[in-house]
């Protein structure tokens, strides 16, 4: 088993309770959020023991998330240890590592990519299942009316992360957007 080496970081949107193994991080979620104890019981289960500290993952990620927060990176590139997730939910983190920041797709195309239609609520259980908030952006999956739909982390914290990754982007709001948090962005910029 490998340790796990854990630190809280601070964010605009609160603290996140960051950990990562020898192989990359495998756990960044918000510090609040009611599943983190499961969450970490799991870990200590399939992958080992967390203990506070610091290692090479866990500082590149904290200088990467300084840096998302900021608006001047687009694209993680720290390593992630995935060895906890099923096939399934793996396919799916992985797919969603391929959603342009600042765009989201539906439930529905996500599954859709994977060559599962239909499968949009196996989608939903996975994304639940996703310990790596926003480098594995499962903020940036919504319902195919437009509406934000759930989140682990709140939908005020989804709406945060998506209008930050449109203003960097130069993107604008779909048309009745706004403050009551149904709209998402629209891809009428680029970051690419």
């Amino acid at each position: 088993m490998q340790t796990i080496i854990t630190q809280v970081v601070e964010s605009p949107i609160g603290p996140l309770h960051l950990g990562a193994t020898d192989t990359g991080v495998c756990l960044l979620e918000f510090a609040d959020r009611s599943a983190l104890p499961t969450e970490i019981r799991q870990l200590d289960k399939f992958i080992g023991p967390l203990s506070p500290g610091s290692n090479s993952h866990v500082e590149r990620m904290a200088d990467q998330l300084a840096r998302y927060f900021a608006g001047t990176l687009i694209e993680f590139s720290v390593p992630l240890d995935l060895a906890r997730g099923t096939p399934f939910q793996r396919e799916v983190w992985d797919r969603l590592l391929q959603i342009p920041y600042g765009e989201t797709m539906s439930y529905g195309e996500v599954a859709e990519a994977l060559g599962r239609p239909g499968a949009q609520r196996a989608v939903g259980s996975a994304n639940r299942a996703n310990y790596i908030a926003i480098v594995i952006p499962c903020h940036r999956v919504v319902q195919g009316s437009g509406k934000l739909g759930g989140y682990g982390g709140g939908l005020e914290r989804k709406r945060f992360l998506l209008d930050h990754e449109a203003a960097v982007c130069g993107t604008s709001l779909l048309p009745g957007a706004g403050s009551s948090g149904d709209g998402v962005s629209a891809p009428h910029g680029s970051c690419r």
